[in-house]
């Protein structure tokens, strides 16, 4: 056995936790998105419909930004990397998850301040460079209740929390964080969205040239630190971002 099967060996010792959504097509997306963008396991070749062999193929139309997805650059900025240009070890990173649930249930608007990620420091030590920093809400326990998941009042204003800027550019800025992700389908807390006119954290951080990961779930089941993230997804040519399996090593 080679070393690095050994390691691999000894990484399956350890607990694997999984941090992307199953999907259906009642999976909440978005509401910009028109009716209609999402249709899966459409049958292309159906059992025994070629020359009665029994396999099956299905087609899945889907938009990039569905269910847990990764953002990158390009998303937001014409000339920015695309989806194929992330290296495979860019998708591998040292994970650090910080709990904002207690506050995100008390204010449903809540977004995340630099008060915050410095309390978080001063218990757990100083955040590394080349990290994923995840914010932990517990709204992926409202998946896939689209209804409880952007939870919009009676004038349409959506109320769920996320990201504050000064918070994010602290992180990228003093911290060289590379990739941040949220349980949300928008980094930046819904109000401020409204109150901006823009996703300005979402902005920001594929602005830098790094990216995120939305829509995770489990995080209160990963460590503040410790965990290794891992994300899965195509190398497509031009993409701006795609569904993707991801996962957390404990």
């Amino acid at each position: 056995m080679s070393r690095v099967q050994e390691l691999m060996a000894e990484l399956k010792e350890h607990e694997w936790i999984e941090l992307s959504h199953e999907l259906d097509e009642n999976s909440p997306y978005w509401e910009g998105f028109p009716d209609g963008c999402i249709e899966l396991n459409k049958s292309i070749i159906g059992w025994g419909e070629l020359d009665g062999m029994e396999f099956q193929v299905q087609g899945h139309s889907m938009v990039g930004q569905f269910g847990t997805h990764i953002d990158v650059p390009n998303h937001f900025w014409r000339d920015g990397r695309d989806l194929s240009s992330f290296s495979a070890k860019e998708l591998c990173l040292p994970l650090y998850v910080i709990d904002l649930s207690e506050k995100a249930a008390a204010d449903n608007d809540y977004a995340i301040q630099v008060s915050d990620i410095e309390e978080f420091e001063a218990k757990y030590g100083k955040i590394e460079p080349g990290a994923f920093v995840a914010i932990r809400t517990d709204w992926y326990k409202r998946w896939p209740d689209a209804e409880k998941f952007f939870q919009a009042d009676a004038d349409g204003q959506e109320h769920f929390p996320g990201w504050g800027i000064e918070a994010m550019k602290f992180l990228v800025e003093e911290r060289g964080v590379i990739a941040t992700g949220h349980e949300t389908l928008d980094p930046d807390a819904a109000v401020l969205i409204t109150e901006n006119g823009d996703f300005v954290c979402e902005r920001y951080i594929l602005g830098t040239g790094n990216y995120q990961i939305e829509g995770l779930q489990n995080l209160d089941q990963v460590p503040p630190t410790g965990a290794q993230i891992f994300i899965a997804c195509p190398r497509i040519v031009g993409a701006s971002g795609f569904t993707v399996r991801v996962w957390a090593i404990v």
